[in-house]
């Protein structure tokens, strides 16, 4: 029971963290979302390289090295970095709420991939939470005339970035060390292009400024090792639930902080969203009851 509860609240506190870090992330209004990303990147291997080297694990590490594990990591970079860029490029845009659609839609998307790509079954109930969530992101389209574009890229990109990584063998902290590896080399020529052209944000506005972006490492990498830590040690269903708590939380922030609208076209597709969550999640809770008991 004690290894159940610490692991319930170290995974409740990371998904919180990714929860709010919209409030971080606009902090930086000042620095354009390009750069905001090259610093994550950055200072996000810097920081892991710090962890890995206190923890002596780079026999771990050593994975990257297969060719087949090179192969995995040079897509998964690719697919992170676009992530991140876009979710920065929402926040930075005002655009929170559907940023929060993405990541509510992202496990019905990670269903779908499992179905098509790794030959997984579909239950019942299943397929009709699937349906609702995209009758849900029609209605929106339909009402605003143009698609939810950001949600949709957002589910997908850590949609496919999940499927990729599942079928690496490398656990979170080597694979963020591999992929924020491949990507630094791109994010350091664009940071020392700018700062070469006098238009690089480090140094450039303030004190305060300079601080949150080099803590874009800790940043990034703590609510991973708290997920990690936590995963390992509660049921795969009760990190299925849990996960609901980071778009939850990014919806809150968008529209109670930064007074982001939250119209009645956006109640109702969203209304589809969350019971298409509902009927997924008491359906999986039920299957997993029933993995337990044969």
């Amino acid at each position: 029971m004690d290894r159940t509860i610490k692991g319930s609240v170290a995974t409740f506190i990371a998904f919180f963290l990714w929860g709010i870090f919209p409030v971080y992330w606009k902090t930086l209004h000042d620095v354009p979302p390009t750069q905001i990303m090259a610093h994550r990147v950055v200072w996000s291997l810097l920081f892991v390289v710090l962890l890995l080297s206190i923890q002596r694990r780079w026999g771990e590490a050593k994975l990257i090295l297969s060719f087949g594990n090179a192969r995995i990591f040079l897509g998964t970079a690719f697919l992170l970095g676009t992530n991140w860029l876009i979710y920065l490029w929402a926040i930075d845009t005002e655009q929170i709420v559907e940023a929060s659609l993405g990541y509510f839609i992202n496990p019905l998307v990670n269903v779908l991939l499992g179905v098509v790509f790794l030959r997984e079954r579909l239950f019942r109930w299943q397929k009709v939470s699937v349906v609702l969530a995209l009758a849900g992101v029609c209605y929106l389209t339909f009402r605003y005339g143009k698609v939810p574009w950001i949600a949709f890229s957002l589910a997908l990109t850590f949609g496919f970035y999940g499927l990729f990584r599942k079928t690496g063998r490398a656990e979170s902290m080597i694979g963020l060390f591999s992929e924020t590896a491949i990507l630094t080399p791109l994010a350091l020529i664009y940071l020392i292009s700018l700062g070469m052209q006098g238009h690089g944000a480090f140094g450039s506005f303030s004190l305060k400024a300079d601080v949150l972006l080099a803590g874009a490492g800790a940043v990034t990498a703590v609510p991973l090792l708290l997920f990690g830590y936590g995963a390992r040690r509660i049921q795969y269903a009760t990190v299925g639930l849990l996960q609901y708590i980071t778009p939850t939380f990014i919806l809150l922030v968008g529209v109670l902080i930064y007074k982001e609208p939250f119209t009645s076209a956006h109640a109702i597709s969203f209304g589809f969203v969350w019971t298409a969550i509902l009927i997924y999640s008491i359906s999986s809770l039920k299957l997993y009851r029933k993995q337990l008991a044969s």
